[in-house]
C-alpha cells in the first residue's frame, strides 16, 4: 500500500505560515486563479521552480474559443465531444465552450497580444476542429499568455509568489484539507495553513521516456492529492502529441499541430502521404488517431520517425507564423521551409487527474483543482487540440466564484492550524536516478501509445515489486519527484489494465474495439485506507 506521506516530520519543528488562500502552481490555471482570488483574499502562490516553469510556456499552437463569425459554442461543443470519444461530461463541456469566450476577452483586456490581420483576430485551424477557432501569438501562444498573467500578478500586492517551493504533501484532518508541507530551495521544510488550497500543478509527462513536457512535470499534484485521500479519475488517458522532433541527441521538441492546420503533410520513409489510409480527415484527424498512425508507419517501415513536410507552403508564411518551430529546428541544422522534419509521438497531456466537480471541488473538503492536474471529464478520452489553455481559465474562474462564498462562510474559523507528526518511514533515500530511468522506460514500452494486457500485467508486476521503496523517506527533492512519479505511473498502469477496450488515447491491441455497453464510464481510484 502507498504510505500516507513521503517524509517523516513534525509541524512543531518547522516554520509555520498562516495564509488566506493558497494556489499551487504558476501555469495558466494557477496564475489566473490567483489573480481572480486576489479580489477577496491575500493569495500565496507556491511554485516548484521559477514563475515561468510550466507546461503553459510550452504551448505553441493556441487557445480555442468560438469567437469567429462563422463559429459558435455549439460547434465547439460538438467538436469537443467527438474528440473525447464518448467519455466527455457534457455539462463540463457546455461550461467550457460557453464561458470560454469571456475568459479569452479578459486575456485581451489584460494585454495578451494575439495575432491580428487588419485589426481582426487571426484564427487558425487544428486537428478535429471544423472551424478556424484557434487564437495564437505566432507559435508561442502559451508564452504570450503566461507573460500577460505574470505581468498582472506582479502588479497585485495581495499576491505573494514563492518560487522554488515544492509541495511535499497535503495535511488533512478527517476529510478536510488544512494545509501543506513544502520544501524551499535551501532544503528547509515549511508548513503552510489555509482554509482554501487550489491545486494547479500541471501534468505528469516526465513519467514517460519521451515527452514534450518540461522537467518540472512529474505529476506531484496528482500524487500528493491521492495520498491525501482525494479521488483520481481517467488516469489511463494520456495524450501523446503526434509530432515531436525526433533526432538522435535532441530533446523531443514540440512541432505544433498548427502546422498541419496550415496545410503541412505527414510522409513516411518512402515520401508517401499516409494519413488518408487511417482517417478521412488525414493530417487533421484527432491526435490519438494521428499518433497511432505514425507508430504503425514506423513499425511497418522499420524507422524511428516519419516526416512533417511544409516545403510546399509559402516559406515566408511559415517563418512568420512559426518562428519558434523554425528557430528550434534550425538549431539542429534543419530548414523547415526546405527540408521535411523528422517527427515521432511523445507524451504530452494528462486527460486524467484529481477528480473534481464543475466548480473545481475535489473529494477532500477545502481542496480544489484546475488545469491539467484536474479531471472532470471535460476532455473525455482524448483532448481536443488547444482546449487545455481554455480549461485552465474557465475552471479557475469557477473555483474562484465558489471559494469566495466558502471563504466568507469560514471567516471566523481561522486557518485551521494543527500539530501533525508522522514518523512511519524508514531511513531516507538520497539518490534514485536509476529507478527513475527504469520507470520512464517501462512506462514508454509497456504503458505507452499502443498497449496490450500482457505488457500491462508486466508493468503491474514491476510496480508491485518497487512500491516497497516508498516505505523509505524521500531525502531530496529529486527523490520526492521520483516517489510521485511512481505513484502516478502505477495509477496510469492500473487504470489501463482495468479498461478492456480501446477508446481515445487508450488503445489496446487485445481489445481494439470501443465498448460503449460496458465502458462508457470513468475509472475512479482512491487509496485503500482513505
Amino acid at each position: 500500500m502507498i504510505p500516507r506521506y513521503i517524509i517523516n516530520f513534525s509541524t512543531r519543528e518547522m516554520e509555520n505560515v498562516d495564509c488566506q488562500y493558497i494556489v499551487i502552481g504558476s501555469g495558466i490555471a494557477g496564475l489566473f486563479t490567483a489573480i481572480k482570488a486576489s479580489a477577496f483574499a491575500r493569495v500565496t502562490v507556491l511554485t516548484k521552480k521559477g514563475l515561468a516553469d510550466s507546461n503553459t510556456e510550452q504551448a505553441q499552437g493556441g487557445i480555442a474559443a468560438a469567437v469567429g463569425e462563422a463559429d459558435s459554442p455549439l460547434l465547439h461543443f460538438e467538436d469537443t465531444l467527438t474528440a473525447g470519444a464518448g467519455l466527455c461530461e457534457e455539462e463540463a463541456v457546455r461550461i467550457l465552450v460557453n464561458e470560454g469566450p469571456d475568459r479569452v476577452k479578459e486575456l485581451l483586456e489584460w494585454g495578451a497580444a494575439f495575432d491580428r490581420s487588419g485589426g481582426t483576430l487571426s484564427l487558425t485551424q487544428e486537428g478535429a476542429h471544423r472551424r478556424r477557432r484557434i487564437l495564437h501569438a505566432g507559435d508561442n501562444t502559451g508564452g504570450e499568455i503566461h507573460r500577460t498573467l505574470a505581468r498582472k500578478v506582479k502588479e497585485i500586492d495581495r499576491i505573494e509568489v514563492l518560487e522554488n517551493h515544492m509541495v511535499v504533501d497535503l495535511l488533512t484532518e478527517g476529510k478536510r484539507c488544512r494545509g501543506l508541507i513544502a520544501v524551499d530551495g535551501e532544503g528547509r521544510l515549511k508548513c503552510f495553513w489555509a482554509p482554501i488550497i487550489v491545486l494547479a500543478s500541471g501534468g505528469a509527462g516526465q513519467v514517460y521516456l519521451h515527452t514534450t513536457n518540461p522537467a518540472v512535470a512529474t505529476g506531484d499534484g496528482i500524487a500528493l492529492a491521492y495520498r491525501a485521500g482525494a479521488e483520481v479519475m481517467d488516469m489511463e488517458f494520456v495524450q501523446f502529441h503526434p509530432t515531436a522532433l525526433s533526432l538522435p541527441g535532441a530533446p523531443p521538441f514540440l512541432i505544433s499541430e498548427a502546422l498541419r492546420g496550415e496545410g503541412a503533410y505527414l510522409r513516411n520513409q518512402a515520401g508517401e502521404r499516409f494519413m488518408a489510409r487511417y482517417h478521412p480527415l488525414a493530417e487533421l484527424a484527432p491526435r490519438d488517431v494521428v499518433a497511432r498512425a505514425i507508430v504503425k508507419e514506423m513499425e511497418r517501415t522499420g524507422s524511428n520517425a516519419v516526416y512533417l513536410d511544409v516545403t510546399h507552403l509559402d516559406p515566408e508564411l511559415i517563418r512568420r507564423r512559426f518562428p519558434t518551430v523554425t528557430a528550434g529546428c534550425a538549431r539542429y541544422g534543419i530548414d523547415i521551409t526546405r527540408q521535411p522534419v523528422p517527427v515521432a509521438p511523445a507524451a504530452h497531456y494528462m486527460m486524467g487527474g484529481v477528480r473534481t466537480d464543475v466548480n473545481g471541488a475535489t473529494s477532500v473538503d477545502g481542496l480544489y483543482a484546475c488545469g491539467e492536474v484536474a479531471s472532470l471529464g471535460v476532455h473525455g478520452a482524448n483532448r481536443l487540440a488547444s482546449n487545455s489553455l481554455l480549461d485552465g481559465l474557465v475552471f479557475g474562474e469557477r473555483i474562484v466564484n465558489t471559494t469566495r462564498k466558502k471563504l466568507a462562510e469560514q471567516r471566523g474559523e481561522g486557518t485551521g492550524r494543527r500539530e501533525v507528526t508522522f514518523s512511519g518511514l524508514q531511513e531516507g533515500i538520497k539518490n534514485c536516478d536509476e529507478l527513475r530511468q527504469e520507470l520512464r522506460q517501462l512506462m514508454w514500452e509497456k504503458v505507452g501509445i499502443i498497449r496490450d494486457g500482457r505488457d500491462l500485467e508486466k508493468a503491474r508486476e514491476w510496480f508491485q515489486g518497487k512500491m516497497a521503496v516508498l516505505e523509505h523517506a524521500a531525502a531530496t527533492r529529486e527523490v520526492m519527484e521520483t516517489w510521485n512519479m511512481l505513484v502516478v505511473g502505477e495509477l496510469i498502469a492500473r487504470a489501463a489494465l482495468l479498461r478492456t477496450e480501446s477508446r481515445g488515447a487508450h488503445y489496446r491491441r487485445d481489445f481494439p474495439e470501443r465498448r460503449d455497453d460496458v465502458w462508457r464510464r470513468h475509472i475512479v481510484l482512491r487509496r485503500e485506507d482513505a
